[in-house]
C-alpha cells in the first residue's frame, strides 16, 4: 500500500506540473500574441464589448484575420485556403481521393444532381443518374451550399462510410444510401491520334500531379501502338502543379544537362541535372504553350526549349517563376507561401509575369471551332 500510495502521489504531481507547464505555455503564448499585436487585440475587445452584431464565429474571424494579414504582405501567391478547398487541391495533386465516384451538378431549380461514374460505389449501390443529393451525413444542402464543401463532404479516406440521401425523382422523398469509399483516379493526361494523321499522337496535360510522369509513359506507349511517331505535348492552360514531377517529366524528355535550379531565402542554390538518357529522349516532340501555362508546366516547356529539345508553339506562358510551400494549419486549412526563386541556365525567362516566349507564335486558339495552334503544330511534322 505504502508503494501504491506513493506512485499515485508522485503521478498526481507529475500531472500537475504537466498541467501547470501547458497552461503556462498557452498562456505564454497568447500573451505573446497580445504583446505583438496590441492594436488588434484592442480592436477585438471593442468590437467583442460594444458591436451590435454577434461576433463571427473563432473559426470565421481568424481566417479573416489571416486574409486581411495576406493581403497587406502583397504576394500574388501567398495565399490562405479554406479546409474543403484545399483539400480538393491535395486530391488533384495527389492524384487520387477517397470517395464515392460521383459528379455533382445544379440544376436550373438550384437543385443538386449526382451523376455516378461507371462501377463506382454510387453506382454499384444503384444510385441512378441525375437523382437528386439532398444531405451528405449532417450536411443538409441547399442552392447556396458551396460545390467545393459538397465534394469534401463526399471525400474521405478509403474504406471509410459516408451516409448521403436522395430522391430519384421531384417528389423528393428521401432516400438514405450508406456507401464505403474507395479509391478514385483522377487522370491529368488524355492522349488522342490527330484527326489529320495518324503519324502524330497529342498528348493533353491539364495538371502536374504525383502520377502525371507516369501517365505520360502510359499515353506515349499506347499512341505508338497505335501508330504515332511524332508527338505534340500540350501544355495550354495548365496552371502547374509539383515542382518535383515537373522536373521528373522533363527528365523523361531529355538525355544530359540542367533541368533548372532553386534557391530559398539564405540557402545555396539547388541544381537539378539529367543523370543518364530519358526514356522519351529521342522522339520528335513539339509544346504547345499559352498565356495559362504557368509554373510546374513553365519549367518543363523551358526546359525542353532552352535544351533544343522540342519547339514551342502558341503564346507567351504566363511567367511564374516562384515556389510555394504548403503549410498545414490547424482544422485542415493551409496557407502557400512563396518561399523560393527557379531559373532555367541558359534562359532568361519565365521572371516577373513575363512568360517563355514560343518558337512560333500563333495568335488564335480557336477558329469556327478549329484549333489553330494545334493545326499549325502537326502541319510542321506533316511537311517534312
Amino acid at each position: 500500500m505504502t508503494f501504491y500510495k506513493s506512485f499515485l502521489i508522485s503521478l498526481i504531481i507529475l500531472l500537475t506540473l504537466g498541467l501547470t507547464f501547458s497552461a503556462g505555455y498557452l498562456l505564454h503564448d497568447q500573451l505573446s500574441l497580445i504583446k505583438n499585436f496590441p492594436v488588434l487585440d484592442e480592436a477585438y475587445q471593442i468590437l467583442k464589448s460594444h458591436g451590435l452584431k454577434e461576433i463571427p464565429t473563432q473559426p470565421a474571424l481568424e481566417y479573416g484575420m489571416i486574409r486581411g494579414m495576406l493581403q497587406t504582405y502583397d504576394d500574388p501567391y501567398t495565399v490562405f485556403v479554406e479546409p474543403a478547398q484545399q483539400e480538393l487541391q491535395s486530391d488533384s495533386l495527389r492524384g487520387s481521393f477517397g470517395g464515392v465516384g460521383v459528379r455533382i451538378e445544379k440544376d436550373d431549380q438550384g437543385m443538386w444532381r449526382i451523376y455516378p461514374f461507371p462501377d463506382g460505389p454510387a453506382a454499384q449501390a444503384g444510385i441512378q443518374q441525375g437523382a437528386y443529393l439532398l444531405a451528405i451525413d449532417h450536411l443538409q444542402l441547399n442552392p447556396e451550399t458551396n460545390l467545393g464543401k459538397i465534394q469534401a463532404a463526399l471525400r474521405g479516406p478509403v474504406g471509410s462510410k459516408v451516409s448521403i440521401s436522395i430522391s430519384e425523382d421531384s417528389s423528393l422523398e428521401p432516400t438514405l444510401f450508406t456507401l464505403r469509399r474507395a479509391e478514385i483516379q483522377l487522370p491529368t493526361v488524355t492522349w488522342r491520334i490527330a484527326a489529320d494523321t495518324f503519324q502524330v499522337g497529342i498528348l493533353e496535360v491539364n495538371l502536374i500531379a504525383s502520377n502525371t510522369a507516369q501517365e505520360l509513359e502510359r499515353g506515349f506507349q499506347e499512341l505508338q501502338k497505335s501508330g504515332a511517331k511524332e508527338f505534340i505535348l500540350d501544355l495550354r492552360n495548365n496552371p502547374g502543379g509539383l515542382l518535383e514531377s515537373a522536373i521528373e517529366i522533363s527528365r523523361l524528355f531529355l538525355k544530359d544537362g540542367v533541368v533548372m535550379q532553386q534557391q530559398y531565402r539564405g540557402k545555396e542554390i539547388e541544381t537539378f541535372r539529367v543523370d543518364h538518357p530519358g526514356q522519351l529522349s529521342d522522339i520528335p516532340l513539339i509544346v504547345l504553350i499559352n498565356h495559362n501555362s504557368a509554373s510546374a508546366a513553365e519549367i518543363i516547356a523551358g526546359a525542353l526549349q532552352t535544351h533544343h529539345r522540342a519547339m514551342l508553339v502558341g503564346t507567351p506562358s504566363y511567367g511564374k517563376n516562384t515556389i510555394q510551400l504548403i503549410f498545414d494549419l490547424p482544422g485542415g486549412a493551409a496557407i502557400h507561401v512563396t518561399s523560393a526563386k527557379w531559373w532555367i541556365p541558359g534562359s532568361d525567362l519565365p521572371q516577373n509575369g513575363q512568360g517563355l516566349q514560343p518558337d512560333i507564335l500563333v495568335n488564335k486558339e480557336s477558329d469556327n471551332g478549329t484549333d489553330p495552334v494545334l493545326k499549325s503544330a502537326v502541319q510542321i511534322f506533316t511537311s517534312k
